[in-house]
């Protein structure tokens, strides 16, 4: 018989190590998976940009149930290239120009690891210290790169925190809103509280609104236009608020976005906020894709204005090179936030928090649980420097400037709306010829000028070779072309546009031969 240690050892499968966390086997397995994401980086461009499976592809490459026993890292590994790379529409490719940016860097990655690593779960500063106290010093150290008034940093009355996603931003600052106003007027008068936003705010206010108990008859929506760059109107927003109190309902919350997500149109803050101030409404400023670049100082000027809002965010891991999931968050007044999202249940208690010197994050958002985030931030400010941030900005502006000039060079294209930031909305032109056909009497084209942008769309991202997004505003179907991968260089541009070229000129000559 052996020894009761060694009985012990067979019973937890013959190994003394911990297979769980076994620290060199960690290292083994670490060191391959880092190789594994070097090379998928290495020759990231020999994929097709966007999937090109089809639904369910999945389900027909792997088993029906989990593995009985344990498989090794190596066939695991195998499995990822053959069956889920090829299910991944590549959002670091650089030839990726779709949507907004989901921009990485070693930086970025590396911090991702350590906070994974560490893997903490820090809800209040006694769980963990230090995730509360650098959240709180890099929020300070970012919101003074953007130049924000002190009023919303640590060091003045406010402070900043570290969300998920600007849904999460929106949801909590409209939630301390609500809770503002019915302290004032009951919470039996929620039916009459009324938000505002424009036709181009991001869907996230609207299923905010929706969970906040905002009556969707009180869900205002300004409508805005091509002449004005499909910014919101101040005007139509203090007249529509009129018409608002005029029926004894109490206007409580207004959003305003700094690079919508069609458009990258930006809403005027000064008089936007003017207006707000005489209702006694909060302003959150959503510049989720925009913000970062705004610690420019060529660019800050987006934001003037921001002085007479409640809080701002923008969302770092769209373009600020730091890994999903980071959105920065700051408000004047953390109190509003925390006697809103509060909790205090007995095994929650501590001297720490009962001293009221320290932060206890989880008043600050909507679950208890939260990631250390700000150690992926920190490495990138630390990692790459105020001057090297804005210079990779900057250098995504250019590029998008570039594939303007093209467009402008194309007498079939043109520019749908001013380019503020690197995403550039062009199309077809509306005066192209198109197949006609008489319809009741009248001529009318066989194909919309919509429709064949929506075909040049198809034909471009089918491919593989680049990705768009679109976006219809005003009627005007639209192709978005967002510079902001971190791998994206002049000659991608170049590339992207002759394939744009080579698609459109086979889609009109199509039409011209039909024509002939």
């Amino acid at each position: 018989m052996g020894s009761l240690g060694d009985n012990l050892s067979r019973m937890a499968g013959g190994d003394t190590n911990n297979p769980l966390l076994d620290p060199e086997e960690f290292r083994r397995q670490g060191h391959m998976v880092v190789d594994f994401i070097a090379d998928y980086y290495k020759n990231i461009e020999k994929h097709p940009v966007m999937s090109q499976v089809e639904p369910g592809y999945l389900k027909t490459r792997l088993p029906t149930s989990a593995p009985f026993y344990p498989e090794s890292i190596e066939t695991i590994l195998s499995d990822i290239e053959n069956h889920i790379v090829p299910g991944i529409t590549h959002w670091q490719s650089p030839n990726y120009f779709g949507y907004f940016p989901s921009s990485g860097s070693i930086a970025g990655f590396l911090g991702e690891m350590l906070a994974t690593g560490f893997n903490v779960v820090g809800f209040n500063w006694m769980s963990s210290p230090a995730a509360t106290e650098l959240e709180s010093i890099v929020m300070d150290w970012l919101g003074e790169m953007l130049k924000l008034p002190k009023s919303f940093l640590f060091s003045g009355n406010g402070g900043g925190v570290l969300q998920g996603t600007t849904c999460e931003a929106i949801l909590c600052t409209l939630v301390a809103a609500r809770d503002r106003a019915l302290r004032i007027i009951g919470n039996d008068n929620i039916g009459k509280l009324v938000v505002y936003c424009s036709d181009q705010t991001h869907c996230a206010f609207k299923k905010a609104s929706q969970i906040a108990g905002i009556h969707p008859n009180n869900f205002r929506v300004i409508p805005t236009t091509l002449s004005s760059s499909f910014s919101m109107c101040p005007k139509i927003l203090q007249k529509t608020i009129i018409d608002d109190v005029e029926a004894k309902l109490v206007p409580i919350f207004l959003l305003a976005t700094i690079g919508t997500t069609s458009t990258s149109a930006v809403d005027p803050l000064i008089p936007l906020c003017k207006v707000a101030k005489k209702y006694e409404m909060w302003v959150h400023v959503d510049a989720a894709y925009a913000g970062s670049i705004c610690i420019c100082p060529e660019f800050r000027h987006f934001i003037n204005g921001v002085e007479g809002a409640n809080s701002f965010s923008l969302n770092a891991h769209k373009w600020f090179f730091t890994t999903l999931d980071c959105c920065c968050l700051w408000v004047k007044d953390p109190a509003a936030l925390t006697q809103s999202l509060s909790t205090d249940p007995e095994y929650l208690k501590n001297k720490a928090t009962e001293s009221k010197q320290v932060v206890d994050y989880k008043d600050w958002q909507l679950a208890l649980s939260r990631r250390f985030r700000s150690l992926k931030l920190w490495l990138v400010l630390r990692s790459y420097g105020v001057e090297k941030l804005r210079g990779f900005l900057r250098s995504h502006v250019k590029m998008a400037k570039l594939f303007q000039e093209f467009v402008m060079g194309d007498e079939r294209f043109e520019i749908v709306v001013p380019i503020n930031f690197a995403t550039v909305c062009f199309r077809i032109k509306s005066n192209i010829p198109l197949n006609t056909e008489r319809m009741n009497g009248m001529i009318r084209p066989m194909v919309s000028i919509n429709e064949i942008n929506s075909k040049l769309m198809d034909s471009v991202n089918n491919s593989g070779r680049i990705y768009m997004t679109h976006s219809i505003v005003g009627g005007i179907f639209l192709l978005r072309f967002a510079v902001g991968a971190s791998l994206t260089e002049d000659k991608h541009i170049v590339e992207a546009w002759n394939v744009i070229k080579q698609h459109a000129d086979v889609i009109l000559n199509n039409m011209n031969n039909h024509n002939q």
